[in-house]
């Protein structure tokens, strides 16, 4: 089996086909770890994702060995972002990607034929504390949604899932979403950013929420929660077109992978530390997602239905089609 590197988080700016978070890669997606010794008898599978707690589930899951038990030869290969897996996958590089749920909305709003087939990670719920927030300065002035009406808020990606949340929070709030500057900014940065007065909030996920309160900034909304308690923030697909036998493996590999992530938070972070450069101690504090083994349609439609109101969507998805 191949298992990704070391790396160092960051961001990218493609709309489409971006990930809801982002980060550095390895050059050559992993490192060999070795011959099984029966990996002749196992169909190999190249599955594209983003190295970050979104994706600790695949990696607990091939240590594990469930991807083996299904007779499959897990190769994990990672990217910035969808930017990268959306075509690996299209091109038949990747058997499998991994990639925010809006992202894939949006793409095959686009024409592409491609599919959710596995949930992957969802928020806590959690409106108090969660994987997803905008931060800002403790006297910025802005201690609700509706405050950040007029202010420049940055993303690691603009026109997607996460200023979707946003803007959705902030009308609800009673605010006008529409005079909010979104502009962007890459996860690793955007605590200097608001710091230096160069964005007037932003929007982070872990390990940057931790962060960013061990440096003095607030919470002004844990967005993602806000926006629906069972949001499903990514998930990972396939074309449309995918061998039904391979689909059903990788389905129940990670089925049996999702649920131990879920009941394992402490094995979440010994992974995470195997594949990511966090330090141990932001690794005990950060606020783990859930990694829910079925999606939840009605958030999946809600999020649809708020970006085409705001004009990321153009028409609503084929739900029967695009999910699981």
């Amino acid at each position: 089996m191949k298992k990704a590197g070391f790396f160092a988080l960051a961001a990218i700016t493609a709309l489409v086909l971006s990930g809801c978070t982002d980060s550095d890669a390895p050059a050559d997606g992993g490192a060999d770890d070795g011959d099984s010794g029966s990996s002749a008898e196992l169909t190999p599978v190249t599955v594209g994702v983003i190295p970050i707690a979104d994706t600790a589930a695949i990696y607990l899951g091939d240590d594990q060995g469930f991807f083996e038990e299904e007779g499959l030869d897990l190769t994990i290969e990672t990217a910035t972002g969808g930017a990268a897996i959306v075509p690996a996958v299209v091109s038949g590089d990747y058997q499998f990607g991994f990639s925010n749920t809006l992202s894939l909305m949006v793409a095959a709003d686009q024409g592409l034929d491609i599919k959710m087939v596995s949930s992957a990670v969802a928020t806590t719920g959690d409106t108090s504390k969660d994987m997803g927030a905008v931060i800002t300065k403790a006297d910025s002035g802005i201690s609700s949604p509706a405050d950040l009406a007029g202010k420049t808020v940055s993303s690691n990606s603009v026109g997607n899932i996460n200023d979707t949340a946003v803007r959705t929070v902030v009308d609800e709030a009673g605010g006008d979403s529409s005079t909010i500057k979104f502009v962007e900014v890459p996860f690793p940065d955007a605590i200097a950013a608001v710091e230096n007065d160069q964005v007037d909030a932003a929007f982070v996920v872990e390990p940057f929420i931790t962060s960013a309160l061990d440096a003095g900034l607030e919470v002004v909304s844990y967005a993602y929660a806000e926006f629906d308690p069972k949001l499903d923030i990514a998930a990972y697909f396939a074309l449309g077109d995918v061998d039904p036998d391979l689909l059903k493996k990788f389905q129940t590999a990670m089925t049996k992978s999702l649920e131990y992530a879920d009941a394992n938070p402490d094995a979440v972070r010994e992974i995470m530390a195997t594949y990511t450069k966090t330090d141990p101690a932001v690794l005990a504090e950060i606020t783990l997602p859930k990694y829910p083994t079925e999606m939840d349609r009605a958030s999946i439609e809600k999020l649809a239905a708020a970006a085409q109101e705001y004009g990321v969507l153009k028409a609503e998805p084929d739900f029967d089609n695009l999910l699981p």
